[in-house]
């Protein structure tokens, strides 16, 4: 089992900047698989980005490529989603989600560990 936990939501104006947290815990695998989610009210949950744990390949939604940034630090297990250049229409539950594997998913089936989701608001 893998723990996820996330932090850094909250309300930004647009064009503002957030950055958010998804700390692992319990059973990390070398090759895991980390990625982010968001889902709007009434929307489907869809894909932001997705980082490997070994290496660092990242991917991204083309709606978020050159304002989102993932990373990791491997020492604390946590991935990150620097988000700047914010707009009204990113704000959603953002949630945390890990798999092991050797490819990057883009797929919210494909995940198999979640965390809570942490809301961010963004006004115009």
């Amino acid at each position: 089992q893998v723990q996820l936990v996330e932090s850094g939501g909250g309300l930004v104006q647009a064009g503002g900047s957030l950055r958010l947290s998804c700390e692992a815990s319990g059973r990390t695998f070398s090759n895991l698989v980390m990625a982010w989610f968001r889902q709007a009210p009434g929307k489907e949950r869809e894909f932001v980005a997705a980082v490997k744990w070994s290496g660092g390949t990242t991917y991204y939604a083309e709606s978020v490529k050159g304002r989102f940034t993932i990373s990791r630090d491997n020492a604390k297990n946590t991935v990150y989603l620097q988000m700047n250049s914010l707009k009204p229409e990113d704000t959603a539950v953002y949630y945390c989600a890990a798999r092991s594997g050797y490819s990057l998913y883009y797929t919210s089936r494909q995940y198999d560990y979640w965390g809570q989701g942490t809301q961010v608001t963004v006004s115009s």
